[in-house]
């Protein structure tokens, strides 16, 4: 039986043709469709700055070491997240500190946060859990008194709004993420924006090695001396990437409209299901539709989440789960000591989610299975 996957990537012939021509060129790398994408990318989400980055990883990475971070201090990350948020803080040798989220959304709580911050606190990551922004309002507060830096790990949430602001413009730097699974896609890729032109040009030289300059600058200026003023990274993204990124930004609007309406039509299907239900959408934002996850009431089914999303994958149906709770991976607690119950709402939800396909060129004909697959879960 074919299986409907939770996430594909949809490439047509303008980005075929983008990328063979940036091929055809005289830049493969550091070149001027990494400029372009830069500031195309700045425009739409309503950044000062874009530093285009390998992979929303290398994103987190970077903003973390321009915010000058390091060893002793601690930086505050959601449970429920992807590993690469809560590791971007041992890179910089900082101490991840997790923090639960709201049951309803799954979003980064403030009170936790509120309740872990120390005098060692220099940083909270905000994540935008499946597409919907966090409660920055309480988190920019918490941050103004508490006098430490606040990074949106947006890789879930591009075209999102909160508060009528658009995400990209809401934290001192945000992280997005162009792995094919995501909105828009360079194959992998990431990128960082801000508002402060300081921070981006240290981003700029950490993914150039810690270089004082790049190939293109030396050849324009006909220099070939350079200096290392840091310990950097190659977190460089390629020309040919930040072409196919190009073409796929035009398209984002379009991707994000199908998104919604996919949702849209999953919210109305299960609307009067009461053992299996979508997450909470709060009024003040508009969501982004990276996933689509639905929360299961395991003793009303009469199943756990594994017995159900193998009923689903047995039917054709993709289902996936995103995520196991960071702080319970066996890295962290070998290294941390972490056991069950230092964050419970995550623990729990964590047992009892699972994300439904959800991607642009979905034919109407698979949220339709996927509904009925769903729908047969309940009438277990």
């Amino acid at each position: 039986m074919p299986m409907i996957p939770y996430a594909r990537q949809e490439i047509g012939e303008e980005e075929i043709a983008a990328v063979a021509e940036a091929l055809r060129s005289d830049w493969l790398t550091t070149g001027p469709q990494v400029d372009a994408f830069e500031q195309e990318f700045a425009a739409a989400t309503g950044a000062r700055e874009a530093v285009a980055l390998s992979s929303g990883t290398a994103a987190l990475h970077a903003a973390l070491h321009v915010l000058d971070l390091g060893p002793g201090d601690e930086v505050i990350v959601p449970a429920m997240t992807f590993s690469a948020t809560a590791n971007a803080v041992l890179y910089v040798g900082a101490t991840p500190v997790f923090a639960d989220v709201d049951a309803r959304t799954l979003l980064i709580d403030p009170q936790s946060v509120a309740e872990r911050i120390s005098p060692r606190t220099r940083a909270i990551i905000a994540v935008d859990y499946a597409g919907q922004p966090a409660d920055y309002k309480e988190l920019k507060s918490l941050c103004a008194s508490h006098r430490i830096r606040l990074v949106s790990d947006a890789c879930h949430a591009l075209g999102a709004t909160y508060d009528g602001e658009k995400v990209g413009s809401l934290a001192d730097i945000s992280t997005f993420s162009f792995h094919p699974a995501k909105h828009m896609t360079t194959g992998e890729g990431g990128m960082c924006t801000t508002g402060d032109a300081e921070l981006a040009r240290n981003m700029r030289r950490f993914r150039n090695h810690g270089l004082d300059s790049d190939h293109r600058t030396r050849s324009q200026t006909g220099r070939h001396a350079y200096d290392l003023v840091e310990l950097g990274f190659n977190y460089r993204l390629t020309d040919i990437q930040c072409a196919l990124g190009r073409v796929q930004l035009k398209r984002l609007p379009g991707i994000l409209a199908r998104r919604s309406a996919i949702a849209g039509r999953y919210e109305a299907a299960f609307r009067d299901l009461k053992k299996v239900r979508p997450l909470t959408r709060l009024p003040d934002r508009t969501h982004a539709w990276h996933l689509f996850v639905v929360r299961l009431d395991t003793e009303g089914l009469g199943m756990t989440r594994d017995e159900a999303f193998a009923q689903l994958r047995a039917a054709g149906i993709g289902a996936n789960v995103h995520y196991a709770a960071v702080h319970l991976l066996s890295l962290y607690r070998k290294r941390f000591g972490f056991r069950p119950g230092h964050c419970p709402k995550a623990e729990a939800a964590a047992n009892a989610i699972i994300t439904l396909p959800l991607f642009p060129s979905m034919a109407d004909s698979d949220v339709e299975k996927v509904i009925a697959g769903v729908r047969q879960l309940e009438r277990h």
